[in-house]
């Protein structure tokens, strides 16, 4: 048995998740089945968690699985990374930019680095799909939206 299976880890933890359930479930009462308590549902679901932390655990002891190296290889980082950064830069200049500006710049982010389209398409679709989007969410929803220091949207 390799300590660095990582199906053995997921065996234990989801073991340690379900008997949370378990003791969480029997400590807001269990009732009967005429009468379930509103910790009844929570119990016997947590049980059938245990069942199924048990297969997995068994599993793994007896034929191994992929260790956290070999889950990790190949993986490729930037996109993700890219989209992340993306994400918290847009965050930040949500406020100040308004929300039409800056979702028009992240769409062109996400278009062009993320899967690749060409600029035209790019910019048409960054800049109709806020559009549309703050059509129906400032004016038909009337949900106020930041409009931005340039005061647009």
């Amino acid at each position: 048995m390799k300590i660095d299976n990582t199906e053995l880890w997921a065996g234990i933890f989801g073991l340690a998740l379900s008997a949370f359930v378990v003791w969480s479930g029997y400590a807001l009462q269990l009732g009967t089945i005429h009468d379930p308590g509103s910790g009844y549902v929570m119990f016997y679901a947590g049980l059938l968690m245990v069942l199924f932390s048990l297969i997995i655990l068994l599993s793994a002891i007896k034929e191994g699985g992929p260790t956290f190296r070999s889950l990790w290889q190949n993986v490729l980082w930037t996109k993700p990374l890219i989209v992340i950064a993306a994400l918290v830069v847009f965050t930040v200049l949500f406020e100040p930019l308004g929300f039409l500006i800056s979702t028009t710049l992240l769409l062109i982010v996400l278009l062009r680095v993320i899967d690749p389209v060409p600029w035209g398409k790019a910019v048409a679709i960054a800049a109709l799909v806020p559009l549309v989007c703050w059509y129906v969410l400032d004016k038909l929803l009337l949900i106020q939206l930041p409009s931005g220091l340039l005061k647009i949207g």
